[in-house]
């Protein structure tokens, strides 16, 4: 197993944030699938007002190309990132275009 973190805002306003958190409350199941098709193992978001901080953990068959290239030839997915888009905004010193940005491992006990 591997473990990953990546940072992402949020519109800071609490009406959308709201709306974002709903939709995790049922998050459509086909997205769910494409996560664990990807290796996924599991996935948890922590909020903190308008901050998102997400954990990933993968299996050895996850990687970032093969996630990316099953999402870009998933219509559910790409409906679901548009949706997604909404309700957030790129992290200071994202990439144009870049969404979730991973983090770096600084301390592990």
């Amino acid at each position: 197993m591997e473990r990953f973190a990546f940072a992402l805002d949020l519109v800071d306003d609490p009406k959308l944030i709201a709306e974002y958190e709903a939709y995790h409350q049922a998050v459509w199941p086909e997205i769910c699938a494409s996560i664990k098709d990807a290796g996924i193992t599991d996935m948890m978001i922590y909020r903190f007002g308008n901050r998102l901080f997400m954990i990933m953990d993968v299996d050895n068959t996850f990687s970032f190309e093969k996630k990316n290239e099953m999402d870009l030839v998933n219509p559910k997915v790409q409906e679901w990132e548009a949706l997604m888009w909404r309700y957030q905004r790129a992290i200071p010193g994202a990439k144009l275009g870049e969404k979730w940005v991973l983090m770096n491992k600084i301390f592990e006990l």
